[in-house]
């Protein structure tokens, strides 16, 4: 079996300490929505660019309540919280031409949440061959904008009808 490493998720995971504020709650109660990337706010969720994408438009959805799994969301979180993963994925495929998708949620530590006090669900954009020598050997992303461009990119296709 062969072992693929991600030392660069490292520093980001490892930097969460228990004595901080949650880093989804610090961003919910902010009201600088640019500056964080946040691309929407429901009723009871957000969607927000991942700081440390894997591809580009690697958004997340995000509670607004810190619950630490499922069973302990409420179901009209839970309902809007597809509802937008829904609307993600209609953004994600006009905006970047995806071909397919990721989605999915890491619950707790040892399943490799790197904030694993506070669900949230994850959609990255794929193609066909994106996966490519750089990322598994070269240990490195490409990513073909940057994060103000994706911000107001997907910001634009949430806001169209």
């Amino acid at each position: 079996m062969d072992t693929l490493w991600s030392p660069w998720r490292y520093t980001y995971v490892s930097s969460a300490s228990a004595d901080r504020q949650c880093v989804f709650c610090a961003i919910a109660q902010e009201n600088d929505d640019e500056k964080n990337y946040v691309i929407l706010r429901g009723e009871r969720n957000f969607i927000v660019l991942n700081r440390y994408p894997y591809t580009t438009g690697h958004l997340m959805i995000v509670p607004f309540a810190h619950v630490g799994s499922l069973e302990e969301a409420d179901i009209a979180t839970l309902d809007e919280l597809i509802h937008l993963a829904q609307r993600a994925e209609k953004a994600l495929r006009s905006v970047y031409r995806a071909e397919g998708f990721n989605m999915g949620l890491n619950i707790g530590h040892s399943a490799g949440a790197g904030v694993p006090g506070h669900i949230h669900m994850h959609a990255l954009p794929r193609w066909q061959g994106d996966t490519n020598f750089m990322t598994t050997i070269g240990e490195t992303r490409v990513l073909s904008e940057d994060l103000e461009t994706t911000f107001r990119r997907l910001s634009a296709a949430f806001r169209a009808p």
